[in-house]
C-alpha cells in the first residue's frame, strides 16, 4: 500500500490485490477529496485495462457526473459501475463538494475471465451490478461504514466470479506478457508464430478477450510507460524517453501522447503538479 497526494487536496491510496484475486486484479485505488465549490474535471488518460469503479459523493449521490471523450458524453452516471477498456482519453467531472472514489483497476483480461464477456462488447460502455449478478452490490457498499469494508465487498463480488468462471484463454495471456516484458521492442506481427498460431486467430482472441486490437492496445501501453518513466524524474530530456521505448522519432511519439493524452509531452512535464502516474493509470487536472 503506499499513499500520495496531488494539488487540489486529492489523496490516492494504492493497494495490493488479495492474494485469491491476484491474477485478475492489477490493484485497487482510492481516492478521497476534501471538497471545493465547483467540481472537479480529471483528464484520464487510456490505460488498456476495464474496471469496477464506486464513487460516491458526501451528498450520498454518484461522485462522477458525467464522463467525455471525443467521440460521445455520458451523462447519469451510476454509483457503481464495471466499464471496459477505452483506447481514447476522457474527461470525467465530478460533483461539488467532497467524495470518495475506489476502483478496482483489472488485468486486461478480466472481464473475458471473471465476467465471460466478449470484452471488444464493454469497450465504450459500462454495466451495473444487476447486469452481472450482483443486485444488491451498490447499496451494501454505500452503506458500509469505512472504504476497508468496501473493498472488502467488491472483492467478495469478484470472489464469487471467480469461482463461477472457468473460462481463461492462455494463449492470449501469455501475449500479454510478451507485450509487457518487452514493450519498447515487441512487434505485434511476430506474435502469432511465437504463439504457434494463424495471425487471424490471434486477433480474434486478442480482441474478444482484451477489447481491441492487439496493435492498439499496444499502442495504449506504450505511451503508458513513457508517462510512468516521465513521472521518474530519471530522463532529463524528453527525446530519451522517446528512445527508450523505440519511438520512430520526436514527432511520432509527439504524436501518439497527444492521441492518448490530449497534450504533448512537454505541456505534461509543465502540468507535474496537477499529473499522477501509478499502477491504475494516469490522469491530470
Amino acid at each position: 500500500m503506499y499513499t500520495y497526494s496531488v494539488s487540489h487536496a486529492i489523496t490516492f491510496t494504492v493497494f495490493p490485490p488479495p492474494a485469491i484475486l491476484a491474477h485478475d486484479i492489477e490493484c485497487i485505488r482510492v481516492a478521497t477529496h476534501e471538497g471545493s465549490d465547483q467540481g472537479l474535471e480529471v483528464k484520464v488518460c487510456p490505460n488498456g485495462l476495464p474496471g469496477l469503479v464506486f464513487g460516491l459523493s458526501e451528498k450520498g449521490t454518484s461522485a462522477i457526473e458525467s464522463i467525455a471523450t471525443s467521440l460521445f458524453n455520458v451523462t447519469d452516471i451510476p454509483i457503481l459501475f464495471l466499464h471496459g477498456q477505452g483506447a481514447t482519453p476522457s474527461i470525467m467531472r465530478f460533483s461539488k463538494g467532497g467524495y470518495t472514489t475506489i476502483q478496482v483497476v483489472l488485468k486486461p483480461y478480466a472481464l473475458y475471465d471473471l465476467f465471460a464477456l466478449d470484452a471488444s462488447e464493454l469497450g465504450k460502455g459500462f454495466m451495473v451490478p444487476e447486469d452481472f449478478g450482483e443486485p444488491d452490490l451498490t447499496e451494501k457498499i454505500c452503506q458500509a461504514g469505512t472504504d476497508s469494508e468496501r473493498i472488502t465487498l467488491l472483492c467478495d463480488a469478484l470472489t464469487r466470479k471467480k469461482e463461477q468462471s472457468s473460462r481463461r484463454d492462455e494463449m492470449i495471456e501469455k501475449s500479454l506478457e510478451l507485450i509487457h516484458n518487452n514493450i519498447a521492442s515487441v512487434a505485434i506481427k511476430d506474435l502469432p508464430g511465437k504463439l504457434h498460431v494463424s495471425e487471424r486467430q490471434f486477433q480474434k482472441r486478442f480482441a474478444r478477450v482484451v477489447g481491441m486490437p492487439a496493435q492498439l492496445y499496444l499502442r495504449v501501453k506504450r505511451v503508458n510507460e513513457a508517462l510512468r518513466l516521465m513521472s521518474t524524474g530519471q530522463y532529463e530530456r524528453l527525446s530519451d524517453v522517446a528512445y527508450a521505448l523505440n519511438f520512430y522519432d520526436q514527432p511520432h511519439f509527439i504524436r501518439e501522447m497527444k492521441t492518448f493524452s490530449w497534450v504533448t509531452p512537454k505541456d505534461i512535464t509543465q502540468k507535474v503538479r496537477d499529473f499522477h502516474q501509478d499502477l491504475g493509470g494516469a490522469s491530470y487536472l
